[in-house]
């Protein structure tokens, strides 16, 4: 039986690769061809966080834009991560693991929307 849960785990990881941005305090999201993923939210109301988030990429001072008060921490940079998902909310429910790419990854990639 544990090789069948094993098996279907593996099965629902998807790599996603696009802008990681931290927008606000408590916000995180991966925004990549397909949506903008939600991983925290501040409010409750939209849902829960995403499961492993700690397994989320910590963001890179040379590979990210700040967007808001200087000093924040907020802004975006460029990342891939290996995650599961619920398309119909446009939520990532569990973060496996995450990389940061460099910002040039992402500006190079057309199917991307501009960043935050």
């Amino acid at each position: 039986m544990a090789v069948g849960l094993a098996a279907t785990a593996a099965y629902a990881a998807e790599r996603r690769c696009g802008w990681y941005v931290n927008p606000t305090p408590g916000n995180l999201w991966l925004v990549d061809k397909d949506a903008t993923w939600t991983i925290t939210s501040q409010g409750e109301a939209e849902g829960p966080d995403a499961r492993g988030v700690d397994n989320a990429p910590d963001f890179d001072s040379k590979q990210f834009i700040e967007t808001n008060v200087p000093g924040s921490g907020h802004g975006y940079g460029c990342a891939c991560m290996t995650v599961e998902t619920d398309a119909e909310d446009q939520r990532i429910t569990r973060v496996f693991a995450g990389k940061i790419l460099p910002l040039s990854k992402c500006k190079a990639d057309r199917s991307l929307p501009p960043p935050a």
